[in-house]
């Protein structure tokens, strides 16, 4: 990791206390430090609000001052609904702005960098630039290819199960892990799950970290080609929005019902085993989604993993042992050999009560 100064740590802290409350905009962290004591910190606000160059600069003014930030300053364009973050830093009067990482947005891509540098602001770059990276991926991904960032996660026995051959999986991990997963689904855009998971669970899908409902609540993706929910399922009565991902040969009176129960639905070619992937990620990252918490089942998993989707993997291992015909974490027809299959890039081991996470990146696409 890179080395960070203590002024750029709190932006980064800042940041994240933010993370999944700005998408589709930037989750960034900003802080304004005058004769060496920290002045006013800023975040971003959700989409129209204030950036967070502006939030800590309207806190503390910035005449005289360094103002650190985790991501480039942006720059006017068409359409910017909020004041550019250079027209305000200069009209404060800052010095020196240090940024953590250039915005990879062609709308700024070095620009905002350059007009302050024009205007003779001092602009030093890379204090915290992997931190930011590292922070700030699923909306890199999206400015650089306009698709989302796919995280796959899974519960498994020790053996790679997710249940049992009767279906059973309620519960493989322990409340350590599960609250976890909910910490998780409080700050991603999208949770993604097969018609399978729905039809045999009826889960609610929603962000419950601490045991209650998230004031921001995920999209809740589900696949289903064949269209086989019933609009009576669960996740069409809980807050937030359901979307249904189904193929354009699926029955249109059921299409209705789905729709009537508050559903909205983007229809795909079907590709031969179920959803076009390709074309439902492209339509998600049109709209906007710029990460997803794709839960399975192991059929949707396997899917995944084949088409080139994951960009990260949180796997969390419980110490038991189904066998027999257990359902595997992830189905389809795998790696033929072991130098063709799914490596995580940087992994990273962590306890949860009784049970290990193992978190890493894989896929081809990387910051």
């Amino acid at each position: 990791m890179s080395q960070v100064s203590p002024f750029m740590q709190r932006a980064l802290d800042a940041a994240q206390a933010v993370r999944g409350y700005t998408s589709p905009n930037p989750w960034v962290g900003a802080v304004v430090v005058r004769e060496g004591e920290v002045a006013g910190i800023g975040a971003t606000s959700p989409p129209g609000g204030a950036h967070a160059e502006a939030a800590a600069l309207a806190s503390a003014g910035g005449h005289g001052s360094d103002l650190y930030v985790t991501l480039e300053p942006c720059v006017p364009f068409e359409g910017k609904r909020t004041r550019p973050c250079v027209e305000a830093i200069l009209e404060s009067g800052v010095g020196r702005v240090v940024v953590a990482l250039e915005d990879p947005d062609p709308h700024v891509r070095g620009k905002g960098i350059a007009h302050l540098r024009e205007a003779g602001v001092t602009v030093e770059v890379g204090d915290g630039r992997d931190e930011a990276r590292d922070l700030l991926r699923p909306y890199l991904k999206h400015r650089q290819t306009e698709l989302p960032y796919v995280i796959a996660k899974f519960a498994a026995s020790l053996d790679g199960r997710v249940a049992t051959a009767s279906g059973d999986s309620k519960w493989i991990t322990g409340e350590p892990a599960r609250d976890r997963v909910h910490e998780q689904r409080a700050w991603v855009d999208a949770i993604l799950v097969g018609s399978g998971t729905v039809l045999a669970d009826d889960p609610a899908l929603t962000a419950r970290p601490g045991g209650a409902l998230a004031s921001r609540q995920p999209a809740r993706v589900v696949l289903d080609a064949r269209g086989r929910i019933s609009p009576a399922a669960r996740i069409f009565g809980e807050p937030g929005h359901t979307i249904v991902a189904t193929s354009c040969d699926a029955r249109p009176a059921w299409k209705q019902q789905i729709a009537s129960a508050g559903a909205q639905i983007i229809e795909c070619d079907h590709d031969g085993s179920g959803i076009n992937l390709d074309q439902l990620f492209a339509t998600l990252g049109a709209r906007g989604i710029l990460s997803i918490w794709a839960e399975g089942g192991g059929t949707v998993l396997g899917s995944l993993f084949e088409g080139g989707h994951v960009d990260e993997v949180w796997a969390f291992i419980a110490p038991v042992i189904i066998g027999g015909d257990g359902l595997p974490a992830v189905a389809g027809e795998g790696a033929r050999a072991l130098d063709e299959a799914w490596r995580l890039r940087q992994p990273t081991i962590e306890v949860l009560g009784t049970d290990v996470l193992v978190r890493g990146y894989t896929g081809a696409w990387s910051p």
